[in-house]
């Protein structure tokens, strides 16, 4: 499988924060930061440079594209991943990173191509409000896992059962991978969408996606939490509050909290 590599030149953080969440929305799976570019991945059968040129008019900004190997993505990932801690409860390291570990939980993760290195804020702000949650003896949906990272803190916190399901087959194998050498053993990973999975319902739902996502599946979540169950929701930008707070509410969700970093925000609903 071939990726396509887009630079683009950005001139500040929110710039590319509502850059990266446009593209998150187009099917773009990787980001990295500098501090004068934003690097956006994709795998080559999905790129529509329609949509791309669309998405940089909109945003007025800059971008070059070019294409690379799928081995090259991996050799990118492992030189530029660096440890993570967060929130003093959880650090994230390679299995290369030989480092103290000073908080209660640590992960071992190999990124490859998914989401959730612990790096971006929106995971960030999943494991801080994570720890406001009492994960003991509960049933856990980790919606769009990506890299199993909050599917397996959730098993380390006490869940009894986690499924975590993403609909990127590379992601889906990722996650297992990473759930395997955490030795994590109550976590079932499931290729596929909320569509796919069976009726019953679950006392937690980390939900760290993109506001369009959540939007079109805000029913079918309401209707997978049990009642006093709680959901997580994030990949959101801060202009995204009043949009998904309202149609939780609409369904029957009651807004519990919500926490911000570098203009991304995730909310804690709960449903009585």
């Amino acid at each position: 499988m071939q990726y396509v590599k887009v630079t683009f030149a950005i001139t500040g953080q929110d710039a590319g924060d509502i850059l990266m969440a446009l593209l998150a929305d187009a099917g773009y799976d990787g980001f990295e930061e500098t501090g004068q570019e934003l690097f956006a991945y994709i795998e080559q059968p999905k790129f529509d440079d329609h949509e791309l040129k669309s998405i940089a008019e909109v945003s007025s900004i800059n971008y070059k594209t070019e294409l690379i190997p799928s081995q090259n993505w991996n050799a990118l990932w492992e030189s530029n991943f660096e440890p993570v801690i967060v929130a003093d409860l959880c650090t994230i390291r390679a299995d290369f990173h030989d480092i103290e570990i000073t908080t209660p939980y640590e992960i071992i993760i190999t990124p490859k191509m998914s989401f959730g290195t612990g790096h971006h804020a929106t995971t960030q702000l999943m494991i801080t409000l994570m720890n406001d949650v009492s994960f003991t003896g509960r049933s856990v949906l980790d919606f769009g896992t990506g890299t199993g990272v909050l599917a397996i803190l959730a098993e380390m916190m006490g869940a009894a059962y986690v499924l975590a399901i993403d609909n990127d087959e590379w992601s889906a194998e990722n996650a297992r991978e990473n759930i395997l050498r955490n030795h994590c053993k109550n976590i079932t990973v499931q290729q596929g969408s909320l569509d796919d999975v069976d009726k019953s319902t679950t006392d937690i739902i980390l939900a760290n996606i993109n506001r369009n996502i959540l939007l079109q599946y805000m029913p079918a979540l309401y209707r997978k939490l049990s009642t006093g169950g709680t959901i997580l929701m994030s990949g959101l930008l801060a202009e995204d509050e009043q949009a998904i707070i309202q149609a939780a509410t609409n369904e029957g969700f009651i807004f519990h909290k919500i926490a911000g970093q570098s203009n991304w925000i995730a909310i804690i609903f709960k449903k009585i």
